[in-house]
């Protein structure tokens, strides 16, 4: 979870991006979100692996100075880890407040990253959060708190990975504002990788042609495409030093793919950009 989380919960300053985090526009996501903020509308962002959501949502709350709350949410991850538990210390009980709890309480932007991978039974307590009542009921302390002005619910999903066991409910996704993400063309994406990584536009731009070739894959042996976030790996290890054949294989091929045919196709693909 971003922030230092465990410290002067009243301190709004340990969970603001303190950075300028640099995130190209594609469309008009920035006014959009912006707009969505100013009406405190929960907002859900969806789209594949790395294509930039949560660097998106780290430059929102950048742009709007506002502290941002982040939980990589997993499928262990219960209700009391969001929303708080009481623990034994020397002294006998003490409560201590999950993130979403801090986050409402002190007008954060509670960003819940992979929302799809939490339990069913745990996304329900967001429920309240996002409607007229915007509050946050504490079962096990008795507390029901009101949400401060400021607070915004975020969640992210990928949607390449929806089942009948990982997707969201209607009646959690129909509580949202939404933006559809995906990867930049080919001119931005390439621009994005030189700009992440100090690389020459013409290296960049054979790394983007490499992630374009894989992302024709996907559905043809590949569950998904080379991220953007895999493209900038590579660019690093060959402004390190590294071949770049060598970088792309170690970066774009080896991460998401075992299947033997996949491999050589997409090395037959390296070879033939940088060869």
């Amino acid at each position: 979870m971003r922030g230092k989380y465990g410290g002067n919960m009243t301190d709004k300053d340990q969970y603001k991006v303190q950075q300028e985090p640099f995130y190209q526009e594609q469309s008009n996501e920035v006014a959009l979100y912006e707009a969505a903020y100013a009406a405190r509308l929960p907002v859900m962002v969806k789209g594949p692996t790395g294509c930039g959501k949560s660097r998106f949502i780290e430059y929102m709350a950048w742009k709007l100075n506002k502290p941002l709350i982040t939980v990589a949410c997993n499928e262990d991850m219960t209700a009391s880890d969001l929303v708080g538990r009481y623990l034994l210390d020397a002294n006998g009980t003490r409560w201590l407040d999950g993130p979403l709890t801090v986050a409402a309480r002190i007008g954060a932007i509670c960003y819940l990253d992979e929302i799809v991978e939490a339990r069913q039974d745990t996304t329900v307590v967001i429920h309240p959060l996002t409607d007229h009542r915007r509050t946050l009921p504490l079962d096990k302390k008795g507390e029901l708190i009101s949400a401060h002005p400021d607070f915004q619910l975020v969640i992210s999903y990928n949607p390449g990975y929806q089942s009948l066991l990982k997707d969201l409910k209607q009646s959690t996704k129909q509580r949202f504002t939404a933006f559809d993400f995906d990867y930049p063309d080919a001119k931005l994406e390439t621009a994005i990788v030189a700009k992440e990584t100090g690389m020459s536009e013409e290296i960049s731009a054979k790394l983007v042609k490499i992630g374009v070739a894989a992302r024709n894959l996907k559905g043809h042996g590949l569950e998904e495409g080379i991220s953007t976030r895999l493209l900038v790996y590579a660019a690093t290890l060959i402004k390190g030093g590294v071949e770049p054949r060598d970088a792309c294989r170690m970066a774009l091929v080896r991460p998401i793919t075992d299947d033997a045919d996949i491999r050589d196709t997409l090395d037959h693909a390296i070879d033939a950009v940088f060869g």
